[in-house]
């Protein structure tokens, strides 16, 4: 894949030499203005007549391509809908880039100029826009395509925002490169999570863990299954024991303030293939559980982040990757595991095993001091029931981070929902034969998973992200094309920015 090459420029959008022009139009609008109707003048009044016939709507998701016939340089102009003008963001303005693009790809056009949508009638900051658009651009064109011998090979390679004000430029380039970079990482994530489980093994996803660590300056260590017995990690090594794939314990660190002892702890949950063990899942969906790894997919592409933007914070990740299968050594329910601290778990269901895996991570985290602890997992159906697929739930016992990823959620577009915690679902969780047990009763079921967590927990300042409901779509949509989403990494380095900035 041809990478995009995004681009900022002083000029006239009228002037610019592309195969397609790109502006925005909101509904409802009737007479265009800024460099909508500037575009229209130049084409004789084609658009205003098409909004006038009812083609052009301006609807979110609309996109109207009208030929140019040599009244301007470009070739087209495309005239994507914004929506309702007081409904507007910047996740819809990545939204509209993305289904701009894609259009304007699949009739072969290399390449695109764009004003800064949002930045004149939709009143956004202009550095925001240029960062939305870049975003909306490198995720909205992700295609995962390496095990397909004939495909498509057309792509957009240079996108120009052209931009009349000579002051504004530096901040827009400034949001492009930003927004470029956290694309880039959400993909990652995606490349990750697309592979089919028979590539990405435990020991294949440690070592694109270290191709990313070594890409962007960091320490990476991994962990073997010596090592992994020698420190204790019952809880993995009973999740791995049914598969012939070795479990892996990968460690990352980004150091971004050598100075300061304080360190935030990243977990995610590495299932790289989720059949539910001997608590076997059902076979219909099944192929999607290669993405039960998305969690620590995301944690591995903010890291890779964190190391290009450099922000002064430091920041440890600890992943367990390991397969769920059955077989004559797999663990069976009625098991008992030691966790790394010592705690004893009855496992009474094999297909609950995110939580069984991160516990001896957050043991681990808890013995170097990382603060707070910031888990991501496919956790649990229940997370899915409940929201649906269009927000990720968290649970958080300090109110301070929990704002934090409210506000870094409303940064990216990310949708997040907080759900409490609740005491009382932990003593659906007391077994009469070891310290705790790996699943309560069915209703509440993601709450009293998260219990489970912080039973290991303790009261160190944490939060738990369940992304069960948000790992994959089936369609495309605006910046979300089908397959792995790459939720919730732009989240995650947000909050890890901002709370650089506190330091």
């Amino acid at each position: 894949m041809t990478p995009l090459e995004i681009r900022v420029e002083a000029g006239d959008i009228t002037q610019a030499k592309a195969n397609a022009i790109v502006v925005g139009l909101f509904e409802g609008i009737k007479t265009p203005g800024g460099a909508t109707a500037a575009l229209d003048r130049a084409m004789d009044g084609a658009i205003s007549r098409l909004i006038e016939d009812g083609e052009i709507k301006g609807k979110e998701g609309e996109v109207t391509v009208i030929h140019t016939l040599g009244r301007l340089p470009a070739a087209r102009v495309a005239v994507v809908g914004l929506g309702k003008q007081e409904q507007f963001s910047l996740q819809k303005v990545r939204d509209a880039t993305a289904t701009a693009l894609r259009h304007l790809r699949r009739l072969g056009c290399q390449t695109v100029a764009s004003v800064v949508l949002g930045a004149g009638a939709g009143g956004l900051d202009p550095q925001e826009c240029a960062q939305a658009m870049a975003e909306g651009a490198v995720m909205g064109l992700y295609r995962f395509r390496r095990y397909k011998a004939e495909e498509d090979e057309r792509e957009v390679q240079e996108l120009t925002l052209v931009e009349m004000q000579q002051e504004r430029l530096e901040a827009l380039r400034r949001g492009v490169g930003l927004g470029i970079t956290l694309a880039q990482a959400a993909n990652h994530a995606r490349d990750l999570a697309n592979e089919p489980a028979n590539i990405l093994t435990p020991v294949e996803m440690a070592r694109r863990a270290q191709d990313l660590a070594q890409d962007a300056g960091l320490e990476c260590e991994v962990w073997e299954e010596g090592r992994i017995r020698e420190m204790g990690m019952g809880a993995l090594l009973g999740v791995a024991a049914g598969s012939a794939q070795p479990p892996r314990l990968i460690v990352m660190r980004y150091r971004g303030r050598p100075g300061s002892p304080e360190t935030v702890g990243l977990l995610g949950k590495g299932i790289t293939f989720d059949s539910g063990g001997i608590s076997l899942k059902p076979a219909q969906g099944m192929e999607e559980m290669k993405g039960d790894m998305s969690g620590a997919a995301a944690v591995i592409a903010c890291m890779w982040a964190l190391g290009k933007l450099r922000p002064p914070i430091n920041v440890t990740a600890i992943l367990p990757v390991a397969e769920n299968m059955p077989s004559g050594s797999a663990l069976k329910p009625g098991d008992i595991l030691r966790a790394r601290n010592g705690k004893t778990i009855e496992v009474i269901n094999t297909d609950a095993e995110g939580r069984l895996i991160l516990a001896d991570a957050i043991c681990y985290a808890r013995e170097l001091g990382l603060s707070p602890l910031i888990d991501v997992a496919t956790l649990t159906g229940a997370m899915a029931i409940a929201l649906g697929p269009a927000a990720t739930g968290f649970f958080a016992n300090d109110d301070a981070l929990a704002q934090r990823i409210m506000q870094a959620a409303e940064k990216s577009g990310e949708r997040m929902w907080r759900f409490p915690i609740i005491q009382e679902y932990r003593e659906s969780l007391r077994s009469d034969v070891a310290d705790i047990k790996n699943v309560g009763d069915r209703y509440g079921g993601a709450i009293s998973a998260a219990e489970f967590l912080r039973f290991f927990v303790e009261e160190t300042p944490w939060a738990h992200i369940d992304m069960a409901p948000t790992d994959n779509v089936d369609r495309d949509k605006g910046i979300w094309v089908k397959g792995a989403t790459g939720i919730p990494t732009r989240t995650l380095v947000h909050l890890l920015l901002h709370m650089a900035q506190e330091e």
